[in-house]
């Protein structure tokens, strides 16, 4: 099975020895996304819903960047320190993905890297 690392500019660089995603086949898996401004490495915390954002659109990046679209993402993994911010999740992720219903998990989690307070990965079908 070939595979091909997915590298781009317009998502965050990864924190650790791993890539932005994986293309395989007709497949994508992005790493997990933390809520880290692309252009300045910057990790936001404090507005649960801008962090959400923030998170799924460096997601998004990572997928176009292998050649999909939102569209094409049919599972989600969402990781956060505090499920009372689950309902504030969900409303950033459904205006996120509107009408386009993806699977998904939702877990609470202890810690996340660079002590986050979510992180979201995905995985694409071209």
């Amino acid at each position: 099975m070939k595979t091909k690392s997915i590298s781009t500019n317009k998502a965050p660089k990864a924190v650790g020895p791993y890539s932005q995603g994986i293309k395989t086949s007709n497949l994508i898996f992005t790493s997990g996304q933390l809520p880290i401004i692309p252009e300045t490495g910057e990790l936001i915390k404090g507005d649960i819903k801008r962090e959400t954002r923030l998170c799924l659109d460096n997601l998004l990046a990572v997928v176009e960047e292998g050649g999909a679209k939102l569209k094409d993402i049919v599972k989600v993994n969402i990781y956060i320190k505090d499920m009372n911010d689950f309902p504030l999740i969900n409303e950033e992720y459904e205006d996120f993905f509107q009408e386009h219903k993806p699977a998904r998990s939702c877990v609470q989690v202890a810690k996340l890297p660079k002590d986050g307070n979510i992180e979201i990965e995905a995985i694409a079908v071209l």
